[in-house]
């Protein structure tokens, strides 16, 4: 049985308990910006995986984490905590890293995922809120473990030309392609973020079969790491779908926009507050107080993804058992054991003024 089918069989209800925390009355701190209430929770909410609102507004509960070192992967930027995601995000991570080795892919550095319980970030990202979105460097693991030091400092390598809009020669490799095509093979995965130079390449290149290269799309700042996203996920009734890529390869005049100085032109208004900063409690689905109210479970490692996929047991701490709180919602399942995007919106991506980039 594979972790994947391993996490379905197991799943339990969590959704009537959250759906009766979500009907309370707002505590005091829901005008509290909602990045600092995300932000420092260290654990995801010990109930069924659920995805409430859009890539950029909401949360989600269920989480559970990618171990920081596997065969074929280590995680990056551990500091941020941002190594969490919906199990089916983190499972198909897990696969990717296997199966690109057989590309000739030497193993994943993995980015940012999302936060223990999602919503928006302290910095950077406006999406990665609901656990179906996750960033991959498109730096080759080293045959050697990163310390923590090299993880928090090491910066990805740009596959850009420098001053330039194509990739540079000297740095792309057909594995890079390959690597993409996996990625991008997977049904789940509806969007692969890279930048317009890299989708250029491929438009170039690639021979064969070249309907994948509809999930390719092209956007700003993703020269060093590519960016996947999947569908919301079964079960997830309060999750809000994307559009659906345009039809053919992408490989057409909204690819030449790229390649105008349209794109490029500084922000209109650069001052102009990111949603994350100004985003509270009131701004997001109701569901998410209730995803911050609910219980941890035990501990991190029994909510993480080994690279074997071992199935380890995960349930509310001791303390919150204890107190009565977690009889609101019920224990999480058993489960398997930087790159900054913008807003993408509901038509992601489409031609728009250059967003200001954030620091």
């Amino acid at each position: 049985m594979t972790p994947m089918q391993r996490l379905r069989r197991l799943t339990i209800g969590g959704s009537a308990a959250l759906a009766a925390l979500a009907m309370l009355p707002a505590p005091a701190s829901s005008e509290q910006l909602a990045k600092n209430l995300f932000g420092s929770q260290k654990l995801p909410a010990a109930t069924a995986a659920r995805s409430y609102g859009f890539y950029s507004k909401g949360c989600f509960s269920g989480g559970v984490a990618i171990a920081t070192d596997g065969p074929a992967w280590q995680a990056m930027r551990l500091s941020r905590n941002r190594r969490w995601g919906h199990p089916t995000m983190i499972n198909l991570i897990e696969k990717l890293s296997r199966e690109a080795r057989k590309d000739g892919w030497p193993g994943l550095l993995l980015g940012d995922i999302s936060q223990p319980r999602g919503g928006p970030m302290l910095t950077g990202h406006a999406s990665h809120q609901i656990g179906l979105d996750a960033d991959v460097w498109l730096t080759p693991m080293p045959s050697r473990r990163l310390s923590a030091s090299e993880r928090e400092n090491m910066s990805a390598t740009s596959v850009i030309r420098k001053g330039g809009l194509t990739v540079d020669e000297r740095l792309w490799t057909p594995a890079h392609a390959r690597l993409l095509q996996r990625a991008a093979s997977y049904p789940e995965v509806e969007r692969i973020l890279v930048h317009p130079g890299i989708k250029k390449k491929l438009c170039d290149t690639v021979t064969g079969d070249r309907s994948w290269l509809r999930k390719i799309r092209p956007f700003w700042g993703h020269d060093y790491h590519f960016h996947i996203r999947i569908g919301c996920q079964p079960g997830s009734s309060g999750c809000k779908e994307q559009e659906a890529t345009p039809r053919g390869d992408g490989c057409d005049k909204s690819l030449a926009w790229w390649f105008t100085e349209e794109p490029w032109r500084p922000n209109k208004n650069p001052d102009k507050p990111k949603a994350r900063d100004i985003m509270t409690m009131a701004s997001l689905p109701r569901e998410c107080r209730a995803v911050l109210e609910a219980p941890s479970p035990v501990s991190e490692a029994a909510v993480t993804v080994g690279g074997d996929g071992t199935a380890l047991a995960a349930a509310p701490s001791r303390e919150l058992e204890q107190s009565g709180t977690a009889a609101i919602a019920p224990a999480a399942p058993p489960v398997a054991a930087s790159a900054y995007a913008p807003d993408l919106g509901r038509r992601a991506p489409i031609p728009q003024p250059r967003p200001r980039v954030d620091p």
